[in-house]
């Protein structure tokens, strides 16, 4: 790792770690059968179906990545505060491995919610790091 991007190890591994979640959430989302789908393919929205809760956590996750993705490096290449950097990225990764096991696990709406709003909230963090970042003088 070059020298200028080890202070951002944790982030770069919560950005290899998530590649992980979604690999792995992308058979967890095809498993079984669904009770019934929409003219488009999709499971039929009834979360007490463990296939459609599968599918929404897969589609949950693809709606979050760009997000973290761009934050996220976007933060680095500003050289953001690593340790507020770190923290988010890694906190993002941590929230939203909860969230794929509450949304496939559970109809628990509520830990749901909890668990993406940290998530959102990370990538706010680290967007507003880098957008601060870019105009410091």
């Amino acid at each position: 790792m070059t020298e200028a991007l080890a202070p951002y190890a944790h982030a770069l591994a919560a950005l290899g770690g998530w590649a992980i979640v979604m690999l792995v959430l992308i058979p967890v989302s095809v498993a079984g059968k669904p009770r019934g789908r929409t003219e488009s393919g999709h499971p039929v929205r009834d979360y007490s179906d463990p296939a459609y809760r599968r599918s929404r956590a897969f589609r949950n996750a693809i709606e979050i990545t760009g997000p973290f993705v761009a934050a996220t490096l976007a933060a680095i290449l500003v050289g953001a505060s690593p340790f507020w950097v770190n923290l988010l990225a890694s906190l993002f990764l941590v929230s939203r491995i909860a969230m794929a096991a509450v949304h496939i696990g559970t109809e628990n709406q509520t830990a749901r919610s909890a668990c993406w709003f940290v998530g959102l909230l990370c990538c706010l963090g680290l967007a507003l790091l880098a957008v601060f970042g870019a105009f410091a003088l």
